[in-house]
């Protein structure tokens, strides 16, 4: 009974921004970006509290965000983490061990509404102020971002050319946001007239179009040593997404692989991620 329901609520919220949309396109543009940036996982979980609370680092503020900080002291250089979307900092601890094994300084955060951060809603921008945050905070040489976080890392990159990050790395992350948007349309099959509307009301909020926002396009700026991961098999973030941004980023090297998913925790990878890092 409750599958059922899931399935069919994103048809029912489709159909009421359609309707929205005769009387006031704005109001269902509004209405249709906070059901899209709501997030409903993510938080700490029962079996995730120990590992997490013994490395709590204090809170830093962001745009009215109370965000959860975290650190694993080490002697060299500052690695700083950011997960993606509906998780948290506990999807890291595979590769915080390797990291700890290589006496790297390790920092993260929980994004806006993750972990045991404050909030509802979670954006691409306001996640990307989170980090810069971190950035100016920690001041780390080597970034790293799953899924979203990569996304991020992109953007913020494009934004603000932190000159002392030498080294990012992203695993399984999408590029182009029209695709999400696509996806987005597609799940709740809005028509058009919500779409246009919703893409306007992002232009009018965030200062780019749905299709200006793009890895593949802020990666031509890049000037970073990166190195992509990506599973061709990936059915949360299409692998064309990292093969475009690789394209466009001069000083990326990219590892592609086969069957290990979209979050990609397997030792292996987190050997090169570390081996990266070193060289």
């Amino acid at each position: 009974m409750r599958k059922n329901l899931n399935k069919m609520l994103p048809k029912v919220y489709g159909r009421y921004f359609n309707l929205l949309a005769r009387v006031s396109p704005k109001k269902a543009a509004e209405k249709a970006f906070y059901v899209f940036c709501t997030v409903r996982k993510g938080r700490v979980l029962p079996n995730q509290k120990e590992y997490l609370d013994q490395a709590k680092n204090g809170t830093i503020n962001v745009q009215g965000h109370t965000l959860q900080t975290y650190a694993w002291p080490g002697n060299k250089e500052t690695v700083l983490l950011v997960h993606g979307w509906e998780s948290n900092t506990f999807r890291w601890r595979n590769l915080i061990a390797k990291l700890r094994e290589a006496d790297y300084n390790i920092v993260a955060f929980d994004a806006p509404a993750h972990g045991y951060s404050s909030g509802q809603y979670l954006n691409l921008p306001l996640y990307s102020d989170g980090v810069q945050a971190m950035i100016e905070k920690y001041d780390p040489k080597y970034l790293i971002g799953h899924s979203m976080g990569g996304m991020t890392l992109m953007y913020n990159e494009f934004h603000h050319q932190n000159a002392h990050v030498e080294k990012m790395v992203t695993i399984g992350s999408p590029s182009e946001f029209y695709e999400i948007m696509d996806h987005y349309q597609k799940l709740l099959n809005f028509n058009d007239k919500v779409r246009k509307a919703l893409e306007a009301f992002v232009l009018d909020r965030f200062g780019f179009t749905v299709n200006e926002f793009s890895s593949s396009r802020f990666a031509k700026k890049n000037t970073k040593k990166g190195l992509l991961l990506h599973d061709e098999l990936d059915k949360l973030a299409p692998f064309h997404a990292s093969e475009a941004v690789h394209a466009q980023w001069k000083g990326s090297s990219f590892i592609r692989t086969k069957g290990l998913g979209h979050s990609m925790h397997q030792e292996h990878v987190n050997d090169q991620i570390v081996d990266f890092l070193k060289n």
